[in-house]
């Protein structure tokens, strides 16, 4: 049965032995450590401060120059006609990131450690601790061997780099370079050389490429110079070997050049020439073919001669006609006009005759015209797709020729380009700010060192806490009851100082009555009837105060108006007998061997008002007698007489008696000494009791300090709660 009840501390718990305690919130898990090892805590800051403070006043002070410079992505594009500046891009960030590496190269150190005259300079290894058994650093008549100015050189470029850093302003091409060394005015010099001397090796780095690129190109150029001509030879040579005759180059369209045959141009004349022909041809055929038909033709009635006859005749038929109208056709005059007339008419016939002939002949001209034209393009014909046959592979090699000059004026171009931009010299970096001579030292800084002690003893001081924690099993507090034993808490009681624990129970207004009276509360929730009648109370080693707890418990239930009696159950240390101020002749032991008079066997203790009884006498072996029936035979008859029976059980490591004990009354009470034992060692016995069968309703916490647990006057208040309590409950079973 479990039923809830308020702990010493004033908080809810649940009695029983299936009860579990609640978690205890983190945080004031790690306060309470904190509280617990805090001159832990506080040792090791106050070491680590102090061990700054001594380091940073044996420090030597050391002053850092920084000089500022800008790295652009690329050097201005003078050549460049579309944009001076170049736009920036993603691969950027890749590229800054080699140029601080670059800052940091050790062809770099090593040459800055050159141009400073470092690399035999015996006080720059001085002033930076630099002590080495190399024979390069073995001065003869106070000088380095030369021998050795290789090793030395290498040794003064990583003293460089490791006082060097190289820290990029965020989201800027400006860079710092700042260089720490015991001397201002050498920090200040080295970190201007730096910057210097990046610069210089960045140049050199460019004229280096490019004049491997102007090498390369040229020989390139060389080489397709040669594949030009070349080419060219072989198409001359091809050319006069087929007699192919091409008129000069002209530029096509798309860039390339073409060349035209005499061949080609000839059937081009001729054939235009032939076109012109038939057109002539045909249209003076026309005009033939009229006259034939027509008996005149155009050019008669055209002409001017043949016209003015005409007209003349037609004067004379007029005159003709005239002279009829009053005269014969015999009247001398009109003869005459008529004769005039007629030959007038024989000299058109005559004109007309004269232009039909001229017609004839210019028909006949120009049908042999054409039929020489024809003949002429049919030839030039037959020689031009002689000329396409034999133009086929000409025709490959003027391409070829087209492309070696092609891929030979791209190269030259690129050169002369490339020679243009490594005149220009453009540097891509350059200095903002040029470092200057530090006033005061950048190390070391006291306030700051003293703040990274302070953190690390602090810190430090808060693992050796818990690491202490980890490895200290001792039980502390009333929590850790439940949280590593497992036990339902049933009280915390506290330290008896300055009198003893009987003298402390008669008082009746003291701490110690106050914890058992809760204690007492709570035992009252264990079980359906009560306080369980028959207990013992045990602990894992003597000294533990299980024997105080056994006396407190009797004293309360007697002061309850119960009937109680304290059997000493340790047979091999009684205690109890040393309460009462009588001896242990008689008792426990007595009963156990077979005595079966009891009240020969019982002593009072009237100042606490309950009847206890003694171990009796000191058996050879106290387990014999406990693994009877005798125990239980006791128990019965005292059961019979008094409420409730409560034995002082031995220790559990190492005896089997509380066990035996343990097994035979109603319910065990476990008394844990507070910092006093280690939890591993109390599990064990309490697998001992387990084994047995006994029924542990719950623990105690003895010789419990508050300050020690870190809960002040405020957990003083449940001993006086759970007096009060303890009242309350006794007046409701009343």
């Amino acid at each position: 049965m479990n039923l809830v009840s308020p702990n010493p501390s004033g908080s809810m718990m649940v009695a029983g032995t299936a009860s579990t305690a609640e978690g205890i919130p983190a945080v004031r898990e790690y306060l309470r450590i904190a509280m617990r090892w805090r001159y832990v805590i506080l040792g090791t800051v106050a070491a680590c401060v102090l061990s700054g403070l001594i380091v940073t006043l044996l420090m030597t002070p050391k002053y850092t120059a920084t000089a500022t410079i800008e790295i652009s992505r690329e050097a201005s594009q003078v050549t460049n006609f579309q944009g001076v500046e170049r736009e920036t891009s993603v691969a950027d960030q890749e590229f800054y990131q080699t140029q601080y590496g670059l800052l940091q190269s050790r062809s770099l150190s090593e040459r800055v450690a050159t141009q400073l005259r470092l690399v035999d300079d015996p006080k720059f290894y001085e002033r930076f601790g630099m002590a080495s058994d190399e024979l390069a650093f073995q001065r003869v008549n106070g000088r380095y061997p030369a021998a050795g100015r290789a090793v030395r050189q290498r040794v003064a470029g990583e003293i460089l780099r490791k006082n060097l850093q190289i820290t990029p302003t965020r989201l800027s091409r400006l860079v710092d370079i700042r260089f720490t060394s015991p001397d201002a005015d050498f920090s200040a010099k080295v970190a201007n050389a730096w910057s210097d001397n990046f610069i210089q090796v960045n140049l050199e780095r460019k004229v280096q490429a490019t004049s491997y690129g102007r090498d390369l190109l040229q020989r390139q150029l060389a080489q397709q110079k040669e594949r030009l001509d070349d080419s060219q030879r072989q198409l001359v040579s091809y050319a006069s070997q087929e007699r192919i005759i091409n008129l000069p180059a002209q530029q096509g369209a798309s860039g390339s050049t073409t060349e035209r045959s005499i061949v080609a141009d000839d059937l081009a004349a001729l054939n235009g020439a032939l076109s012109q022909a038939t057109a002539e041809r045909i249209a003076v055929e026309a005009r033939y073919r009229e006259v034939g038909r027509a008996g005149a033709s155009t050019e008669a009635l055209r002409n001017q001669a043949i016209n003015t006859l005409r007209q003349r005749r037609a004067e004379l038929s007029a005159e003709y006609q005239r002279l009829m109208t009053q005269f014969e056709p015999e009247y001398p005059a009109a003869r005459a006009v008529q004769s005039q007339i007629d030959q007038i008419d024989r000299s058109i016939a005559g004109e007309e005759r004269r232009v039909s002939g001229s017609l004839a002949a210019d028909y006949r001209s120009a049908v042999e015209r054409e039929r020489g034209l024809q003949g002429r393009v049919e030839q030039l014909k037959a020689s031009y797709l002689d000329l396409r046959r034999r133009s086929i592979q000409y025709n490959i090699f003027q391409q070829e020729v087209d492309t070696n000059r092609a891929l030979y004026e791209g190269l030259l171009q690129r050169f002369k380009e490339i020679g243009v931009a490594g005149g220009v010299g453009v540097n891509n970096v350059s200095v903002v700010d040029p470092a200057d001579v530090p006033q005061r030292p950048s190390s070391p800084r006291l306030l700051i060192n003293l703040a990274i002690a302070l953190l690390a003893g602090l810190g430090l001081g808060a693992i050796l806490a818990f690491a202490l924690e980890q490895i200290d099993e001792a039980i502390a507090d009333p929590a850790e009851i439940e949280r590593r034993l497992g036990l339902p808490l049933l009280g915390s009681v506290p330290k008896v100082t300055g009198q003893t624990p009987k003298e402390a129970l008669i008082d009746r207004k003291s701490d110690l009555v106050d914890a058992y009276l809760a204690v007492q509360t709570n035992l009252a929730f264990t079980t359906e009837h009560g306080v369980p009648r028959s207990l013992s109370v045990t602990s894992t080693r003597p000294a533990e105060g299980k024997s105080t707890t056994a006396l407190a418990l009797a004293t309360t239930l007697a002061r309850a108006q119960r009937k109680v009696i304290l059997v000493d159950g340790d047979m091999r240390s009684p205690s109890v007998h040393h309460l009462g101020g009588v001896d242990h002749d008689r008792g426990l032991s007595n009963f156990l061997a077979g005595q079966e008079e009891l009240e020969s066997l019982l002593f009072r203790m009237d100042d606490l008002g309950f009847v206890a009884m003694s171990a009796g006498p000191i058996p050879p072996n106290a387990a014999e007698l406990l693994t009877g029936n005798r125990l239980s035979v006791l128990l019965d008859r005292l059961l019979e007489t008094y409420d409730h029976v409560v034995i002082d059980s031995p220790p559990v490591m190492g005896l089997a008696d509380a066990p035996l004990i343990a097994s035979k009354v109603e319910a065990v009470i476990y008394a844990v000494e507070s910092h006093g034992i280690r939890s591993s060692l109390v599990k064990t016995a309490l697998a001992r009791l387990a084994s047995a069968n006994a029924h542990i309703v719950g623990g105690v916490l003895t010789k419990f300090e508050a300050r020690k647990a870190q809960y002040g006057s405020g957990y003083e208040y449940g001993y006086g709660y759970g007096r009060d309590r303890a009242a309350t409950v006794k007046a409701e079973q009343d």
